[in-house]
């Protein structure tokens, strides 16, 4: 009787996120299709980069080469590499010298995280130099499109937005990139439905942090980069704190905006969840309690089989359905859908494994800095 009742309300939860949870699950690719300004605004590109010589290079080319008619330049911001960060920068921007600024980064102050001080150091050195009109922030492991610029200037021009972003496609190509990216991606988007990010009417607020264009004015109005100082989650921080003073956000899929960051092996995603996890719950002790109920209570109910219970087929059913579009997206073939129980169960342990990271002062643990404690 008590199995039969998990399985019904793991049914009627799983209802509700089909149907009235922004359609979260569609993973549709919103277009880009607004009209380009009259006179293109001008905007600095900033690039936060730490250990990245494997990959800067291409996210570099991608960015110089930007089809963008108006003023822009590409600011990397050294954060203490001891790598060839920098000059694997430079021979990205090869023909395009002009269009980059390297800016080492000053030693990190107490309070901020890693990432958002060099963020704040190269918006710094762009406002001095080019008075930007829009700011992208982007990830030095993220590849552009030649129009991906314009595109997203359009979208905010013509929308009144002053808060654009793109979920980038993750790399999908190891094991565990198979097992382990679509969930990601579908967790987060479960998290900040994108319908009720771009609705203004809605509260919830995120942005995806590959690549987030502001709008300059707005970020000064809401007290810059000092005001998420210390955020982990610093993409959904900055979004909240745009939402929240009155400004308008939007968040998209693409496909074509790519990460090239690999993740070899299961550890390695395990590592990227820990980072935020606990954080993700407000290092709330009663929230992780929930979660380590409500998340095998919405995905493990097909363990119920086992047991002889038939009704268990019907949560598994739809969270399928769910995740099928995410798996689809992805390129990956339709009997992965039916792998989510397994991904969600890793999760779990992954957020687990965040507080425990928190509670021994290793919180937010990333290229050596322990930024969550």
């Amino acid at each position: 009787m008590i199995l039969n009742g998990i399985a019904a309300l793991a049914s009627m939860l799983w209802l509700y996120l089909l149907t009235a949870r922004g359609g979260f699950w569609r993973f549709r690719e919103l277009d880009h299709g607004a009209p380009a300004p009259h006179v293109f605004p001008r905007v600095a590109v900033v690039v936060p980069a730490r250990q990245e010589a494997a990959v800067i290079a291409r996210s570099i080319a991608s960015l110089v080469r930007q089809e963008y008619e108006g003023d822009f330049r590409v600011y990397i911001v050294d954060d203490h590499s001891s790598d060839c960060t920098v000059e694997n920068a430079v021979l990205g921007a090869a023909g395009f010298p002009e269009r980059l600024r390297v800016i080492p980064a000053r030693a990190l102050p107490p309070g901020w995280s890693g990432k958002v001080w060099a963020l704040s150091e190269g918006i710094a050195a762009a406002e001095a130099e080019l008075a930007p009109d829009y700011i992208l922030l982007t990830d030095a492991d993220i590849v552009h499109p030649p129009e991906n610029l314009s595109a997203l200037v359009s979208r905010a021009v013509a929308g009144g937005y002053d808060l654009v972003s793109l979920m980038a496609r993750l790399s999908c190509r190891t094991l565990a990139e198979k097992a382990l990216i679509p969930a990601f991606v579908f967790f987060f988007f479960k998290l900040y439905p994108p319908a009720w990010i771009n609705d203004p009417r809605q509260s919830t607020a995120g942005a995806a942090g590959g690549c987030i264009l502001v709008r300059a004015s707005r970020l000064a109005s809401i007290g810059g980069m000092p005001s998420i100082r210390g955020e982990i989650i610093d993409d959904c921080a900055l979004a909240a704190r745009v939402k929240g003073s009155g400004g308008r956000t939007w968040l998209g899929l693409s496909r074509a905006t790519e990460s090239i960051r690999d993740y070899a092996g299961f550890g390695e995603i395990e590592s990227m969840i820990a980072r935020s996890a606990f954080a993700q719950l407000n290092h709330s002790v009663v929230l992780l309690a929930a979660t380590l109920v409500a998340m095998p209570l919405l995905y493990l109910s097909p363990l119920l089989l086992l047991t002889g219970r038939p009704l268990a087929a019907l949560p598994w059913a739809m969270m399928s359905i769910a995740y099928l579009p995410a798996v689809r997206f992805y390129g990956r073939g339709w009997l992965w859908a039916l792998s989510l129980p397994l991904a969600a169960a890793f999760y779990t342990g992954a957020t687990l494994h965040s507080a425990v990271q928190y509670w021994r002062g290793k919180g937010g643990m990333w290229k050596g800095r322990a930024q969550d404690s």
